[in-house]
């Protein structure tokens, strides 16, 4: 496993858009069709997006939370095993929501923690596809 991305929700979107691109010397890069109904930037680094800003009041993964000021609002993980991660989830009675991101080619699942915090799970679509039980 390796962190995939870190997501920042803010109050302060353009300015916290031009301190990572000027700070970090980030670059812009493009966002998923499927997400471009949220307010926010993805900023890349070598090629790969690394941090991602939501607008704040705005839903990450189709699940709203309310908080207040400026938080990490999740983390993403690059794994592997798509099928095997849901039937743990399922066989655990753990809620989750899915998201399919085809312009990018990657699926992910979007779970809490007990204590709260969202996290966000990143496979390749086509290494899931080869799997295929649904």
């Amino acid at each position: 496993m390796t962190i995939d991305h870190v997501t920042i929700r803010t109050g302060a979107l353009a300015s916290v858009r031009a301190f990572f691109l000027e700070v970090f010397e980030l670059e812009e890069g493009p966002r998923p069709l499927a997400i471009q109904r949220i307010p926010g930037h993805w900023l890349y680094s070598a090629g790969k997006p690394v941090v991602h800003l939501i607008g704040s009041g705005e839903p990450a993964g189709g699940i709203a939370r309310d908080k207040p000021g400026e938080t990490i609002d999740h983390v993403g993980f690059r794994l592997e095993n798509y099928w095997g991660l849901r039937d743990r989830l399922d066989a655990r009675g753990i809620r989750y929501s899915t998201m399919d991101l085809p312009d990018i080619n990657e699926r992910r699942i979007f779970l809490w923690t007990p204590g709260g915090t969202l996290l966000e799970a990143v496979f390749d679509a086509d290494a899931t596809s080869s799997g295929s039980r649904r």
